[in-house]
């Protein structure tokens, strides 16, 4: 084969010899040689680790509370709570800020009520936690912000909201780097000395991993956060993370609920979108759709706009409002086009 026949033809390449994939997974739901050795190659050994592969289960998750530090985060918030203290939630304008913004605040929001959120304008304060955003929690006399897909090299914003007496725990899913910010609790699987178990969350997955310890933590009903998946699923889609370990089955089960029964926000964009339910009542979206049907409309928001405006979507509680955000979104995209 030439140089140019190279340049124009795709090669399946097979490493893994099916003569040495394990019995238990050949003969595993009559799998092909060529298709068993393919899941060996992705670490898949035996019947059920295959079962957990191919039927993804929310009881496969971790504990949020092998996460290091998660103890101290869950503390420092039912404090605030018991104190009567305002806290606000701040997040990146970008899919997986704006989905975990949207996600903590919905959850908190079912049995609190002093709560704001921030969303930094992208072009007047950049990416991450801004000045301008401390500025404005201190302003309204919040004393604890819950930082969402940021914060993990800021230690000048930590140092600065502590000169006015504001408290910062980071719920991050990037690289620290050589020193952690002086938070009240810094959570972030990729800290060198973190235990938990799957490094790969999003940001939107690692303040799902808090509002669980939250809840578990004050006996409170978990129910809420089956209403979340369908942002944790977009979260997971929009920001490329690996779909393996959990965020295969929060993808999983996010798209489900999508498909079935999208919240007013998502039901919007779906609408917008043009997206049509088939035959059996369900839209039938993968995780491509995600990416390029749903997921661009919410970044539109922060690139075009402000990404208040995704957040406010996304916590739209009935179709009319919804529709409104979404129509707005959907402007934006189509100028950002």
């Amino acid at each position: 084969m030439n140089s140019e026949m190279l340049k124009n033809e795709k090669l399946w390449v097979f490493p893994q010899d099916p003569d040495q994939v394990p019995e238990s997974l050949l003969n595993t739901e009559k799998l092909p040689p060529e298709l068993a050795g393919m899941l060996h190659q992705r670490g898949i050994r035996d019947r059920q680790e295959l079962e957990h592969f191919i039927r993804p289960k929310q009881e496969h998750l971790h504990s949020p509370f092998l996460m290091k530090d998660m103890d101290r985060a869950v503390e420092r918030i039912n404090n605030a709570v018991k104190n009567g203290e305002g806290i606000l939630v701040f997040g990146d304008y970008d899919v997986d800020g704006t989905t975990a913004t949207a996600l903590v605040h919905k959850v908190m929001s079912s049995f609190y009520s002093k709560l704001d959120y921030y969303i930094p304008d992208r072009y007047k304060e950049g990416y991450g936690i801004s000045f301008a955003g401390i500025d404005y929690a201190a302003e309204k006399g919040l004393s604890l912000i819950i930082a969402l897909d940021c914060g993990i090299k800021s230690m000048d914003k930590v140092k600065y909201a502590r000169g006015k007496n504001i408290d910062f725990i980071i719920c991050d899913h990037h690289l620290p780097g050589d020193f952690l910010p002086e938070a009240a609790a810094v959570l972030d699987p990729k800290r060198k000395d973190c235990p938990y178990p799957f490094k790969e969350l999003s940001g939107c997955g690692v303040g799902y991993k808090l509002m669980e310890a939250l809840l578990i933590s004050g006996n409170m009903p978990t129910e809420v956060l089956q209403e979340c998946l369908g942002m944790l699923a977009l979260s997971i889609a929009s920001d490329i993370v690996p779909v393996t370990g959990e965020n295969r089955i929060f993808l999983h089960h996010g798209l489900s609920r999508i498909n079935r029964n999208p919240s007013p926000g998502i039901q919007a964009l779906l609408d917008v979108g043009g997206f049509k339910r088939n035959e059996k009542g369900e839209y039938g979206l993968k995780t491509d759709r995600l990416v390029f049907g749903l997921g661009p409309r919410i970044n539109a928001a922060g690139r075009i706009g402000h990404g208040k405006g995704a957040v406010d979507l996304l916590l739209a509680e009935n179709a009319e409002s919804a529709a409104s955000f979404a129509e707005s979104v959907d402007i934006q995209i189509t100028e950002r086009k």
